[in-house]
C-alpha cells in the first residue's frame, strides 16, 4: 500500500479501485470478516499465503499458538498420536486421556477435569456446575440461582454468554436470553460483593480481560474476590482462557496475586485451539456425574489433540526459557513501542493492544502492515469501544528480537505515514 493510499484508507475506510468482496470465500457463512490473506503455511514465527508471501505472525492464533506455528515437539505428538487412533467416543475410554486429565489437575491444582471441544463450552459447563452445586449445596431456591459477571466481558459467542455480554452486535437479534446473570463494572470488588444474594452461586470473571482491550484489574482485585467469595459462600470461577497456561510469566493469571479460584476455565493454547477444559473440586465437578449429557456422549477431545496437549505440559514444565522469553519478547516490544511515540496500554500481557483510536486509521494501519508481510488486525467498534480502535498484537516464545525489530520499524514507518505518531 503506498502513502497515498494509507491515507485515502484512513480517510474513507476504501481505496478507490478495490473491490471490498475481493478475496472472500463464495461458499463460508459471512459470520466473521477475516483479513484477506489465505494462509497455506506456518512455520515458527512466520505464515505464508496461497501466493508464496510471508508474514511474520504477530497475532499467534488469537493466542492459541504461542510456541510458534508447528513446534517440531507438538507436531510429533500429534504424528504419533494419528498413527495409532484418531477418535474415540466417551463411550469408550482411550489410553491418552486420563494421563492428560492427571496433568492438568496436577497443574491446576484440582481434582477432576471435565473435557469438552471449546472454551466456550468449559464456560457454558462452569455455569452449569455452578448452578447445579447452588441447588444442591448451597440450597438455592429452584431455578433462582445467580451468577456475578463484569462488564466488558467476552466468554464466547454461545446463545448463553452473549445474554450476559455487554457487546449489544453479539446479542442483537439473539434474544431472549437466559436469565440469572448480574453485572458489575470490572475491577470492582466492592460491587461484586454488593451485587451477591443469597441466590448468588458464583462469580465469574477473566482475571485479565482479553476482547476488551487487555483490561488489567486493580492490584488486590483477585483477592478480595476470594475473600468475597469464601465470605458469601459462592464460587468463584476463572475464566483463564486468554490469560493462563503461562502467558503472564506465571501459569495461571490468578497466580499474580497468589490467589487459587474454586474453578479453572481453559482451552486454547492446550491443543491447538481445539478442547475446553473445566477443572476443580471434586465436590463440585462431580455435580455433573450422569448428568451432562450434551457432554457425556459427545466425540469430545479427540486423542491426537489430547497428546499434543500433553507434550504441551511437559514443555511448561520443563522448558521455563520458553515462558521466560515470552515476558522478554513481551517487555521489549513493550518498551520499543513507547519509544517510538504510541500509546501502549500498561502491564505485562503479552497480548499487547497499540492503541490508534481512530478507527479508519486502526483499519488503514493494520492493512499497510499486512503489505509490509506484519500479520495483525485492527480492533475498532463493536468489538471495542468507540474511539478505542487498536491494533491487536500478541508475542511468542517463536519470536526473536530480529523478528520484534523489524515489526517496530513497520509500525514507526507506517504510523509517522498516517500521523498516529510524530
Amino acid at each position: 500500500m503506498t502513502p497515498e493510499q494509507v491515507r485515502e484508507f484512513a480517510e474513507h475506510g476504501t481505496i478507490a479501485g478495490q473491490d471490498p468482496d475481493a478475496g472472500t470465500e463464495p461458499h463460508v457463512a459471512r459470520n466473521y470478516a477475516p483479513l484477506d490473506v489465505t494462509i497455506a503455511r506456518g512455520e515458527g514465527a512466520w505464515v505464508t499465503d496461497v501466493e508464496g508471501k510471508r508474514y511474520l505472525d504477530l497475532l499467534a492464533a488469537y493466542s492459541a499458538v504461542n510456541f510458534g506455528h508447528r513446534h517440531p515437539a507438538l507436531v510429533a505428538a500429534l504424528e504419533e498420536q494419528l498413527g495409532r487412533v484418531a477418535l474415540t467416543s466417551r463411550a469408550f475410554r482411550n489410553d491418552r486421556l486420563e494421563p492428560f486429565a492427571a496433568a492438568l489437575a496436577r497443574l491446576c491444582g484440582k481434582d477432576l477435569v471435565l473435557p469438552m471441544n471449546t472454551g466456550a463450552e468449559a464456560v457454558e459447563t462452569g455455569i452449569k456446575v455452578a448452578r447445579a452445586w447452588g441447588y444442591r449445596v448451597k440450597g438455592v431456591r429452584p431455578d433462582a440461582a445467580r451468577i456475578v459477571v463484569g462488564h466488558g466481558n467476552f466468554h464466547g459467542r454461545t446463545t448463553t454468554i452473549v445474554g450476559f455480554s455487554d457487546d449489544e452486535s453479539a446479542r442483537d437479534g439473539f434474544g431472549p436470553f437466559t436469565p440469572g446473570f448480574d453485572a458489575v463494572p470490572y475491577g470492582d470488588a466492592e460491587a461484586i460483593a454488593a451485587a451477591i444474594t443469597e441466590d448468588t452461586v458464583a462469580v465469574l470473571i477473566e482475571p485479565i480481560q482479553g476482547e476488551s482491550g487487555v483490561v488489567i484489574p486493580p492490584e488486590g482485585f483477585l483477592r478480595r474476590v476470594r475473600e468475597i467469595c469464601d465470605e458469601r459462600n459462592v464460587l468463584f470461577i476463572a475464566d483463564e482462557i486468554q490469560s493462563g497456561l503461562g502467558r503472564v510469566g506465571e501459569t495461571f493469571a490468578c497466580d499474580r496475586e497468589g490467589v487459587v479460584p474454586d474453578l479453572y476455565l481453559l482451552g486454547k493454547a492446550l491443543g491447538g485451539a481445539l478442547g475446553g477444559f473445566t477443572t476443580g473440586p471434586a465436590e463440585v465437578i462431580e455435580m455433573l456425574r450422569q448428568r451432562s449429557r450434551p457432554y457425556l456422549f459427545s466425540n469430545s477431545l479427540p486423542p491426537h489433540v489430547v497428546a499434543a496437549a500433553i507434550k504441551v505440559f511437559d514443555m511448561l514444565e520443563s522448558a521455563g526459557e520458553l515462558r521466560t522469553r515470552v515476558q522478554e519478547n513481551t517487555a521489549y516490544f513493550r518498551e520499543r513501542m513507547t519509544a517510538a511515540g504510541f500509546d501502549i496500554k500498561p502491564g505485562v500481557h503479552p497480548i499487547v493492544p497499540v492503541m490508534i483510536y481512530d478507527a479508519p486509521k486502526a483499519q488503514a494501519m493494520a492493512s499497510a502492515l499486512l503489505e509490509e508481510g506484519i500479520y495483525v488486525t485492527g480492533f475498532f467498534y463493536p468489538v471495542v469501544p468507540q474511539g478505542q480502535a487498536r491494533i491487536r498484537t500478541q508475542m511468542s516464545a517463536a519470536h526473536t528480537r530480529e523478528h520484534l525489530d523489524r515489526a517496530i520499524d513497520a509500525f514507526t514507518r507506517i504510523g509517522k505515514q498516517l500521523g498516529v505518531i510524530g
